[in-house]
């Protein structure tokens, strides 16, 4: 019997809702963004700028419940889409490395 798509991820996806600070490494320029979901090995956030497939982005998700941990890493953009739901993009990204906290 065919499993449902989202039970054959090697990793769960989970919905959050909390803000992203996002950069290029090596630049000083930080934007903010929304982060919608996020798994072991990815995770999708909404940017207000459109950025390029390939690209490495450095982020920074620090929720605002205490009993969750921060996440710095490097991820690589995969997918970008308009955002349906309001303006902006749909910004799909995997992790390539976890950075010690700032």
């Amino acid at each position: 019997m065919p499993r449902e798509f989202d039970e054959k991820r090697d990793f769960v996806r989970v919905y959050v809702d909390c803000p992203v600070l996002y950069r290029h490494p090596g630049s000083r320029e930080v934007a903010e963004g929304q982060a919608k979901n996020l798994s072991g090995r990815g995770m999708m956030f909404i940017a207000q700028q459109e950025l390029p497939v390939d690209s490495e982005v450095e982020i920074s998700i620090s929720p605002e419940n205490e009993l969750t941990p921060s996440l710095n890493a490097v991820v690589k953009v995969v997918r970008v889409a308009r955002y349906r739901k309001g303006e902006g993009y749909e910004i799909g990204a995997v992790i390539k490395q976890v950075l010690d906290e700032e």
